[in-house]
C-alpha cells in the first residue's frame, strides 16, 4: 500500500448516527443549547423553568455525523396531569436513545433534582457491579452548562465534584449563551456516537411538523413578552395553515399563507393579560414572528390569533389530549 493510499484510509472517518438525549433539571439550558448546536431556534429557550413541553427533535448533520437531539422536558415531581405526561414524554424520549447528554449548571449545586435524574438513568441504562459500582450500556457525557458565570478556579473545582458524581464518559464545560466549547460539545457527542447512516436529509434541522414548530415559537414569544405575567396554563394549538390556491382547480397562486392559531388560558381573567391593551401583545408577537412563520410555510404568511378559555386543562384528560398532551 503506498503512503498516499494509507494515509487517505487514515482521513476517512466512519459515518456515524444516532439519538442523544438532553436531559437535566428544570432551566438549566437545554433548549438554549441545542438551538446553538443547530444554528437556528429549534426549541423555547426562556428563564422560566418547565418552558419546554414536547421531546423537540433537533437535527444536527455535520460532514461524518448526523445526531438526532431529543430536547426532554425538565424531569420533575409532578403537580397536575400536564406534569405526569411531560415526564410520560421524557420516558418515551429516554426509550430509544444511543447516548445521554446529562446537563448540569456550573453555577448551582448538585441538589436532589440532579441525584433524582441519576437514578432514574441509572435504572434505564446501567447494570450495577458487585462492587457497587453501575456500568453504564451507553455513553453518559456530562455537559456543564453557563460556565461564563464561574472564574477559572471555580470551574476547576465544579469539574472535580462532577467527576465525583457519576461515571461520566466525557464531561465538557459550556457557554451556549457566550458560544464557548461548543464545537468541543459537537465533536464530543459525535465521537460517542455509534457508526450508522445518515437517517434524515442534511438540510433538515427538525422533525416536527410545521404546525408543532409554528405552535412553539408562539408560545415561546409569549413567555418573552410577558415574563412573569403569563399564566403558566398557556397553550398554542395551530388549527391549521391555508395556503393561497384556487378553489376550483387547487392550483397555487401568490398571496399570503393564513395561519390559523388558537392559544388556550384555564380562566378568563386571564385573556386580556395575553391580548394586551388594544391587542398591543398580539401585535407584537405577529411582528416578531413574521419571517421565521414565513420561513416555516415558505411563503408569506398571516398569523390569525385566537385566544380561547379552556378552564383546568392542565387536569383535564380529555382537553390535553385535545391540546396535543
Amino acid at each position: 500500500m503506498t503512503e498516499e493510499a494509507t494515509a487517505a484510509t487514515a482521513d476517512e472517518q466512519p459515518y456515524r448516527s444516532g439519538f442523544v438525549a438532553v436531559v437535566g433539571r428544570p432551566n438549566v439550558g437545554k433548549s438554549t443549547l441545542i438551538n446553538a448546536l443547530i444554528g437556528t431556534q429549534i426549541a423555547i429557550a426562556s428563564s422560566r423553568p418547565e418552558t419546554t413541553r414536547k421531546a423537540i427533535r433537533g437535527i444536527l448533520t455535520t460532514d461524518n455525523a448526523q445526531l438526532v437531539l431529543v430536547d426532554t422536558p425538565g424531569i420533575h415531581r409532578p403537580r397536575t396531569l400536564l406534569g405526569q405526561r411531560l415526564n410520560d414524554i421524557v420516558d418515551e424520549s429516554l426509550s430509544d436513545v444511543d447516548e445521554v447528554a446529562f446537563l448540569l449548571p456550573a453555577d448551582q449545586e448538585i441538589g436532589p433534582g440532579d441525584k433524582r435524574i441519576l437514578s432514574r438513568l441509572r435504572s434505564d441504562f446501567a447494570i450495577k457491579k458487585d462492587d457497587g459500582t453501575f456500568a453504564w450500556k451507553i455513553p453518559l457525557v456530562a455537559i456543564v452548562t453557563k460556565i461564563d458565570e464561574l472564574t477559572r478556579e471555580q470551574l476547576v473545582a465544579k469539574l472535580i465534584e462532577i467527576n465525583a458524581f457519576a461515571d461520566f464518559a466525557d464531561i465538557v464545560p459550556v457557554s451556549a449563551l457566550e458560544r464557548d466549547n461548543l464545537d468541543e460539545v459537537r465533536k464530543v457527542l459525535i465521537e460517542h456516537t455509534p457508526e450508522g447512516p445518515q437517517m434524515y436529509p442534511a438540510e433538515q434541522v427538525s422533525e416536527e411538523r410545521p404546525e408543532e414548530t409554528i405552535a412553539e415559537l408562539i408560545r415561546g414569544a409569549f413567555l418573552e413578552q410577558l415574563d412573569d405575567e403569563l399564566p403558566h396554563s398557556l397553550a398554542v394549538v395551530v388549527d391549521s395553515i391555508d395556503y393561497p390556491e384556487d378553489n376550483e382547480t387547487g392550483q397555487a397562486y401568490d398571496g399570503k399563507a393564513e395561519v390559523h392559531v388558537s392559544i388556550y388560558v384555564e380562566r378568563d381573567s386571564q385573556k386580556p393579560i395575553i391580548i394586551g391593551r388594544g391587542a398591543s401583545h398580539l401585535t407584537a408577537v405577529k411582528k416578531k414572528l413574521r419571517t421565521p412563520v414565513n420561513r416555516i410555510v415558505g411563503c408569506k404568511a398571516r398569523l390569525d390569533l385566537h385566544v380561547k378559555v379552556a378552564k383546568g386543562w392542565q387536569s383535564d384528560p380529555k382537553k390535553l389530549e385535545r391540546l396535543g398532551f
